[in-house]
């Protein structure tokens, strides 16, 4: 490892936030600067213990500060509990100098609207499209007479884009955030109670008010946010600074009450804000959504350090992100959208004319909204006549009672995922004359629907232009990469109209899964400065850099680690041990035969308790017994939930403790779980590993003491998106490493994830159990390579007959 000593980067210990580092910290830090000098990116894997968080911001802080190389950072996590340790790191860190750093935590538009979050909009309006309708309205109402183009304005001041002349009048946006006050006059919404929301007390009546008529054109005067206006009345700045948070960092709990009080939208305070920061934490989404990626577009850029944590869940979670789901619900509101606009046409004659002059804005004939309109009701069609071929072939006689449908999501996808070939509907569509150009023009058709209906008053919510990007997106993705298929969510609506029998028990949707990300997060990254990703678990390391896109923007071929890369950019991997005394932890293969299905057979097929199990289910019964009976709490990570009701009920009968059985169920489930799980004496706790007990839950001092992992956690390999993956991965990577890019890997980090929660701080005592065959070194098919060196040495491989024993030794040496 680098000697911190001969970098000459000691300056670093100016920020770091405490006394000394642990051990490996500051190798951390040295390395993590040293990337990002050199314009690269380091992968790190550190344990619990290593300080990756207060590194990685030691590390930013001296890039930012004592370099001319980087302006900010911005920190993005899946997880809300290390979300908050970096906020909390942050504060320590800034505690400790002179001129501490601006920091903000984000959120989402849904958690800060005063409105949204006191249930002043109607119910079937998201907060999302409601606060966008208002937005658009206030800007319209707040325009500088002078200007004449109100769509356009409208669309700017969404957008957060600024003209040099400054299109919007501060005066009328102080006169409609008045005419909101309780003692206004003038006002068409009655009611003295103000709104009120996180403790603070808006200067704002209760009720959304409508515009002054004074200052609305035409007798219908429209909806406002006198949040907005007041933001204009501001010229679109924040009351609120980051002394308002402890040590300059600011979170919700700070911005939101200070905000509501000053009469400010939250979110635009939030937006001002994180545009003068010079720390920034966020979830994944905020830098890897499309749709959520515009609010940090100002300061992604290339003198901005990411810092992405959790990385080993970069592959799974920004997979979904670009992944795009259009409901059947949502195809039918498009067509209705499309439908009034046509109604209104036909109408008379001045109505017609009326309707073509908006749509010529946009330079739509009204023929393509007719055509959109068809389309888009045959495509309804299309999907149920899909969806209940399916159904039939699957499960005959489900039409006389659909309740008897399996109650899980399914998938039918239209083309063979282990091909690249068209997908059903796109060929069905060409057949039907709905070819390319169609597609790509529902967009601006959409837009100008959209427009149409707005200027023109008409009573709608329409969604039509982003069913309308979806649709074209759908034509334009290629084959290779992504996955179209129907997704059939299970969410049964009994009671409600329903034109499709099916839709009693599933809601259906166009998906169009990517199967790659990689190219994709390549893009993000090579647009930044440079970064850190980091996790407990990302070995390979090989692996990971190539999977992630970083691989591919260093020099073209492949890139030793710790190597910079001639043309490219730098991308550096480090791996550090679990740094708590090895003593106190015990650490177990289990040599038992491979759990897969074939081995195992059914478990709702096997005999009663108290008989005996097939062989293999034998085995695991005797290891199983002998985690369970480990003093404290043990936990049993079973492929899947199903397997864990028999793990669950076996033990219940073969242990004298309490057993607890997770299964998939609400947060609100899984956290009393939690909570009985932590209270009084020991309990066993049999659950999934793919579930969310498994991960980002910190079983600290002694709320766990014994945690096994059952066989390997691989995904259903005959889902079709995962042929899809693993057929795309083929493609890029080699048909040889398809298999363990995609599925083998990320199923170990998971194993390792689960045993990572016992021991989580340096006087903490417990036992780690990987059982199954194929964790061994020499077993066929075996995974034993994506273990970490160091955690390899550390492992005792035994069989099921001597677990009890080594298990009675280790606890009898840690009374």
């Amino acid at each position: 490892m680098a000697d911190p000593a001969s970098t000459g980067t000691e300056s670093w210990r100016t920020y770091f936030g405490f006394d000394e580092p642990y051990e490996n910290q500051a190798d951390a830090v040295e390395r993590a600067i040293e990337a990002g000098k050199a314009r690269g990116f380091l992968a790190m894997e550190g344990p619990c213990g290593t300080g990756k968080t207060m590194a990685a911001l030691t590390a930013g802080a001296t890039l930012v500060r004592d370099t001319d190389l980087y302006e900010r950072m911005v920190v993005v996590t899946p997880v809300k509990q290390q979300l908050q340790q970096f906020v909390d790191d942050l504060r320590t860190l800034n505690a400790g100098i002179e001129e501490p750093f601006d920091g903000i935590s984000l959120v989402g538009k849904r958690d800060l609207c005063p409105y949204g979050r006191e249930g002043q909009f109607p119910d079937d309006v998201s907060t999302h499209d409601r606060c966008e309708d208002l937005r658009e309205a206030t800007a319209r109402l707040v325009e500088d007479g002078g200007r004449s183009d109100g769509a356009a304005v409208a669309d700017a001041a969404i957008a957060g884009e600024t003209d040099d002349d400054q299109w919007w009048d501060p005066r009328k946006g102080q006169d409609l955030a008045a005419a909101a006050r309780p003692d206004a006059a003038d006002q068409a919404t009655l009611g003295d109670n103000t709104l009120s929301t996180a403790g603070a007390n808006s200067p704002y009546r209760q009720a959304q008010p409508t515009a002054p008529e004074s200052m609305a054109d035409g007798s219908d005067p429209p909806l406002y946010c006198p949040f907005e206006a007041d933001w204009y009345a501001r010229n679109k700045g924040s009351p609120v600074d980051f002394s308002a948070g402890e040590e300059h960092v600011v979170t919700m709990d700070d911005y939101l009450p200070a905000a509501t009080e000053r009469g400010t939208c939250p979110h635009r305070v939030m937006s001002v804000m994180l545009s003068e920061a010079d720390v920034i934490v966020g979830n994944y989404n905020h830098l890897f959504d499309p749709g959520s990626r515009p609010l940090l577009s100002d300061v992604l850029d290339d003198q901005t350090l990411v810092i992405v944590d959790e990385a080993h869940r970069l592959e799974e979670r920004v997979r979904d992100l670009l992944s795009d789901r259009l409901g059947r619900q949502t195809i039918v509101q498009a067509r209705n959208d499309c439908t009034t606009l046509i109604q209104r046409a036909q109408q008379s004659a001045d109505h017609k004319a009326q309707v073509r002059e908006v749509l010529s804005a946009r330079e739509v004939p009204l023929d393509a909204v007719d055509q959109a309109r068809k389309f888009y009701d045959d495509l309804v069609r299309w999907l149920d006549d899909r969806v209940e071929a399916f159904l039939d072939a699957e499960h005959e006689g489900w039409r006389a009672d659909p309740s008897t449908l399996p109650e899980h999501d399914r998938e039918i996808p239209l083309r063979d995922p282990d091909t690249v070939e068209q997908d059903e509907l796109t060929e069905w569509a060409e057949r039907k004359g709905y070819d390319g150009s169609l597609w790509r023009s529902l967009s601006q058709v959409g837009a100008a629907v959209e427009d149409a209906i707005d200027q023109l008053g008409l009573t709608r919510q329409p969604v039509c232009a982003a069913v309308g990007v979806l649709a074209g997106q759908w034509w334009e993705r290629d084959h290779a990469t992504f996955l179209r298929e129907i997704e059939l969510e299970h969410s049964p609506n009994h009671g409600q109209s329903l034109d499709a029998d099916y839709q009693a028990v599933y809601t259906p949707g166009l998906l169009c899964y990517n199967c790659m990300p990689a190219t994709a997060l390549r893009n993000v990254f090579d647009d930044l400065g440079g970064g850190i990703l980091m996790s407990a678990t990302l070995e390979p390391l090989d692996v990971f850099t190539r999977v992630s896109g970083l691989d591919s923007m260093a020099e073209t071929g492949s890139t030793a680690p710790d190597e910079d890369s001639g043309d490219g950019r730098p991308v550096r991997t480090t791996t550090y041990d679990l740094p708590f005394p090895s003593e106190n932890r015990a650490s177990y293969l289990v040599d038992a035969t491979p759990f897969t299905a074939r081995n195992r057979g059914d478990p709702e097929t096997m005999r009663p308790l108290g008989d005996s199990w097939n062989p293999t289910r034998d085995e695991y019964a005797q290891a199983l017994r002998a985690l369970g009976r480990s003093p404290g709490n043990v936990m049993i990570a079973m492929p899947n939930y199903r397997e864990a009701r028999w793990a669950g009920a076996y033990l219940q009968a073969a242990v004298e403790k309490s057993v607890l059985v997770d299964e998939s169920s609400s947060n609100e489930e899984t956290e009393r779980l939690k909570r009985e799980f932590f209270s009084g004496d020991g309990k066993v706790m049999v659950t999934s590993t793919r579930g969310t007990l498994t991960e980002g839950v910190d079983y600290d001092g002694e709320k766990l003491s014994t945690c096994a992992v059952v066989g390997i956690p691989l995904v259903n390999i005959g889902s079709p998106r995962v042929r899809g993956v693993q057929r795309a991965y083929g493609d890029a990577f080699g048909e040889d490493n398809a298999f363990e890019y995609a599925l083998t890997v990320p199923a170990v980090r998971r194993a390792r994830q689960a045993i990572g929660r016992v021991i989580r701080g340096v006087d903490e005592v417990g036992v780690r159990a990987l059982v199954g065959r194929r964790y061994t070194p020499d077993a066929r098919h075996s995974v034993y390579q994506y273990l970490p060196a160091g955690e390899r040495e550390e492992f005792t491989r035994m069989t099921p007959d001597f677990l009890a024993s080594q298990l009675d030794s280790f606890w009898a040496d840690h009374q």
